[in-house]
């Protein structure tokens, strides 16, 4: 959804290629260390220590956007900073559901029944981030423009900012995190779905 709002970030992200393109690291540094703060993360979400783990996510997914904005203002965009970037994108997103697994969640209960463990959720979580992404790589080795396959209730940027929440809810209620894990693994699958529909559409358009 926050696709449709990308071009009222293009001044502020323009800004900050300008802002960390002075400082002498090629883009391809920065999506790297968007790992490494993911890593720094994962350290700290397995300690439970989570404020901190917040904040090197949030970290993370900065150096993800900073890397783009510095080849854009250095005249450095590449066909394999794209890759590198998209490639990062999973690990990162990977890493910090991953962690999680280790963290101390209840079982998810709804009218008196359990009916999920974290884990659980978090593996349909985790599959519904990976077919998101991957129902646009599919349709678009098939020849379909990647932006025709744009949308859908929960891209990226949305993931991320519900990662952060539940990371940093979790320093404060195990339970309401777990609710949120819940949700965004509803809502990543039911993104999947969207975009799977829309790539049919697609092609049934394309067929006639």
């Amino acid at each position: 959804m926050l696709y449709k709002n990308s071009e009222k970030f293009n001044g502020f992200s323009e800004k900050v290629g300008k802002l960390f393109g002075r400082l002498p690291l090629a883009p391809n540094a920065w999506t790297l260390l968007s790992i490494v703060a993911a890593l720094a993360s994962f350290y700290f979400i397995l300690q439970e220590n989570f404020i901190p783990a917040a904040l090197l996510f949030a970290a993370a997914a900065f150096l993800d956007m900073i890397d783009g904005s510095v080849a854009r203002a250095k005249n450095k965009v590449s066909v394999l900073g794209a890759y590198l970037d998209t490639i990062t994108d999973r690990y990162v997103e990977f890493i910090i559901i991953f962690g999680l697994f280790f963290a101390a969640y209840p079982h998810f209960d709804l009218l008196g029944m359990s009916l999920f463990s974290s884990k659980t959720l978090l593996l349909i979580l985790l599959f519904g981030s990976l077919m998101t992404s991957y129902s646009i790589s599919a349709a678009h080795e098939e020849g379909v423009e990647e932006r025709r396959l744009r949308g859908g209730i929960l891209e990226r940027g949305e993931r991320m900012i519900l990662l952060f929440l539940i990371i940093l809810l979790s320093d404060f209620s195990r339970v309401y995190a777990l609710y949120l894990i819940a949700l965004m693994a509803v809502l990543a699958n039911v993104t999947a779905l969207q975009r799977i529909w829309i790539a049919v559409k697609v092609f049934e358009k394309e067929r006639r």
